[in-house]
């Protein structure tokens, strides 16, 4: 039957004017982006930034890694449980709770991932979190999608490399020792664990997208056995904490704020909305828009330079974020 003659979409019942209009939006590669997605993901992104801040400013404050984790895990499962225990059939059943994205949420994005990412911040600044934590992860991305069999194509594939120029002409020049000393070895350990955070994060993302749990439930599982292990090793000194006996009251309720609620509550809410509406690549590739926020506020606020490499390297980031988002949106993603 030729297309004019095919009744108008509004003249239709509902049910079918969804059903007729679902091959237009793959035909369209989904250029119209979820409304709600977008929202959370634009919001996740100003939270990455509050968080790669904090987590700097942590090697100034009273507090240590430990608590930070503490804080940053412990009050979303406090906050959480109620609505956690009404979704508690979600993680007995079969169809809610795999295994293999289970450990990759709980790992990805737990212990591991919050002392590399905590103790990478201290050893660098925040300029480096911002870019190698959230800024490399569509690296990350794209590595396992080619090991799946689905290299990145054309414009994101320009893309992902300017994102990764970028990340060079960030820590490049401070990687290199004063004068003749070669290497700068504390620089470079906290370049590589914080690679090892971005890693990761991109096998959490990948675990939020298979995992069959809701935002809430998937935050649940993810906080509670971070926060358990934690509490673990603090209670007998294996991490050393000060949240019980010295910590300032100022810096307590700074990552009460930022860690706890906007980092902890969230984001974690909206990047686990973002992922099962927008997709794992759309999200990390937007994600990588937060150096060029954490290196304008680590400025006033940190009182970081805002030196040329900075201001290179955001620059490429930037515009690699711009191709290889293009791409994925025009794509319907890999």
């Amino acid at each position: 039957m030729p297309p004019t003659s095919a009744p108008p979409l509004a003249t239709l019942p509902a049910a079918e004017r969804t059903a007729a209009a679902e091959p237009t939006a793959r035909r369209l590669g989904r250029r119209v982006a979820d409304p709600l997605g977008v929202a959370a993901l634009l919001a996740t992104v100003c939270l990455w930034s509050a968080f790669a801040l904090s987590d700097r400013a942590l090697a100034a404050s009273s507090l240590r890694p430990a608590d930070a984790a503490l804080i940053r895990f412990g009050l979303p499962a406090l906050v959480l449980a109620p609505a956690l225990w009404r979704r508690r059939g979600q993680f007995t059943s079969a169809a809610g709770l795999r295994w293999a994205p289970a450990l990759k949420i709980v790992l990805g994005g737990g212990v591991p991932f919050y002392l590399a990412a905590t103790y990478g911040g201290a050893l660098t600044s925040a300029a480096f979190v911002g870019a190698l934590v959230p800024g490399m992860v569509p690296l990350f991305i794209a590595a396992l999608a080619v090991r799946a069999g689905r290299a990145p194509r054309g414009l994101q594939g320009a893309g992902l490399g300017l994102i990764g120029l970028g990340a060079l002409a960030l820590v490049g020049p401070d990687l290199a020792g004063p004068g003749l000393a070669g290497v700068d070895g504390r620089t470079l350990a906290g370049v590589g664990l914080l690679l090892l955070a971005s890693g990761l994060w991109a096998i959490y993302t990948v675990g939020l997208r298979e995992i069959s749990l809701d935002p809430v439930a998937s935050m649940g599982l993810l906080c509670v056995p971070t926060f358990a292990v934690i509490a673990l090793l603090a209670l007998p000194g294996v991490l050393p904490s000060t949240l019980l006996s010295h910590a300032a009251p100022r810096d307590v309720l700074l990552f009460v704020l930022v860690q706890g609620v906007g980092t902890g509550v969230c984001s974690g809410l909206f990047y686990a909305t973002a992922i099962r509406r927008l997709g794992p690549e759309r999200c990390t590739t937007v994600g990588s828009l937060s150096p060029v926020l954490t290196a304008a506020a680590a400025v006033p606020l940190l009182g970081e330079p805002l030196t040329l490499p900075v201001l290179a390297g955001t620059g490429f980031v930037a515009a690699g974020v711009m191709l290889a988002n293009r791409r994925v949106v025009h794509s319907g993603g890999m």
